[in-house]
């Protein structure tokens, strides 16, 4: 992660909800119709798909009425394990912390501030693995309530941005 959470990874995690939303309604959901509803490049999308069926999130199938499906249950999912998957690496705050790459930064034993992005790394990755996928299909807003819980969130964002 190391400098925020990237396109592929809000993608992934937009993808895996749309996934466990349809489950049930059709057997498979093409690619082609996750593109439409989310708004993304079915090419990005096939990116992010292959980082979620390599990691056995969800399973395939070709053909004519192909498409995908999610291999567990929504709830058995965290949003930490997917995001680690669609970012290929840790939850790291910062580059020196990300252990992905095998190299620790060379300052770690006399850095001053490590301690600060340790517990920003830690709180990071406890949130992300305390939420589940389902939780964010039950919160997802029918397109009526989307203006109202856009402006909800707001005041949410000044904090943010300072």
């Amino acid at each position: 992660m190391a400098s925020g959470i990237s396109t592929k990874g809000r993608y992934a995690l937009r993808v895996m909800a749309d996934l466990a939303a349809s489950q049930g309604k059709s057997d498979w959901i093409s690619l082609g119709d996750i593109s439409k509803r989310q708004g993304i490049s079915r090419k990005y999308l096939e990116q992010v798909m292959a980082s979620l069926h390599k990691a056995g999130f969800v399973v395939s199938q070709r053909g004519k009425g192909g498409g995908y499906r999610l291999k567990r249950e929504p709830e058995s999912y965290t949003l930490g394990e997917i995001i680690r998957v669609a970012e290929g690496s840790s939850l790291a705050p910062v580059s020196c912390l990300d252990c992905s790459s095998g190299v620790l930064c060379p300052r770690s034993e006399v850095c001053p501030t490590l301690p600060v992005w340790q517990e920003l790394g830690a709180l990071i990755s406890n949130f992300l693995d305390s939420k589940r996928l389902s939780d964010i299909v039950a919160a997802m807003a029918s397109p009526e309530d989307v203006e109202t819980a856009l402006a909800g969130l707001a005041p949410l964002g000044d904090d943010l941005c300072r």
